[in-house]
Formats: structure tokens, sequence, C-alpha cells
């Protein structure tokens, strides 16, 4: 099995209902909903929405030591009105506008929102990554680190 791999992201949540209402009209759709504990299935890994105050308890760790926004989850798209079309789509749904879809100086296009809870989500086209129907992003071979 390969080590360099994700296998499920939980976003904690200050308000599940909230935060599943927001997903579900950005156009996501549930896989499983446990107890407490919403599943999207994604292309390879598992999103999950999970109460924050029983994130912090099942980390065993303090609720001062966590928070939101010291990373950003991306969706790339293959060309600009698409990256416009889901920014505005989470506008509609709740989302707040970090930054409007813009050219950047890489040559790409890019705009950042954040969902409910903070969870900041980048929406990309990125020329140089081959994007799959799913999706998937396959990135060329640089030159080797070091």
């Amino acid at each position: 099995m390969t080590m360099q791999r994700v296998s499920m992201i939980t976003l904690g949540v200050s308000d599940l209902e909230r935060a599943q209402t927001f997903y579900a009209d950005w156009g996501w759709e549930a896989h499983a909903a446990e107890g407490s504990i919403v599943f999207y299935q994604l292309n390879g890994l598992a999103l999950a929405l999970f109460p924050l105050a029983m994130l912090v308890e099942d980390q065993a760790r303090g609720g001062d030591a966590v928070g939101t926004g010291a990373m950003t989850l991306a969706q790339n798209f293959p060309v600009e009105a698409d990256v416009d079309k889901r920014f505005e789509a989470a506008l509609a749904a709740g989302a707040t506008a970090l930054k409007r879809p813009e050219k950047t100086e890489w040559g790409g296009y890019s705009g950042y929102i954040s969902d409910p809870d903070g969870h900041v989500w980048e929406l990309a086209v990125n020329p140089f990554w081959e994007l799959g129907e799913d999706g998937a992003v396959t990135m060329p071979r640089g030159s080797e680190p070091g």
C-alpha cells in the first residue's frame, strides 16, 4: 500500500445540520450518515462532517488547540467558466467569498471561499495539470528534489 495518500478528510463543524445543508445546497450528495457524522464519497477518498466538540474529544485535546483556515481544500476545473460557476454556487449556498476568481501570476485561475465553519476551499484551473473526468489530478513529473 502506498504511503503517500489521504484516505479521509474530517471537517469539524459547529452545527452539523447547517454544514450538511450548505454542502447539499452547493451540490454535494451525502453517501451515508451514521449518528453524528456525515460521509461524502469523493474520487478515491472520503470527506466527513463531524461536530467540532466531538472531534476535539475524539482527538483527546483541548478545544482551544483546534481551529480552521490553516489549510486549504481545493477543487480543480478544466476551464475558468467552471470555476466561476462553482464559486457563485458556493456563495448562493452560504459560503463567504475570500478572494474572487482571477488570473494568477503563474498562469492559472483561482478564487477562495470559506464554508460556514471557516473551512477554506480554493476553486481553480491549473493549466499544467491533467484533470480526469472524475476531477482527479495528475501532476507532471518535475525535477527531482534535492
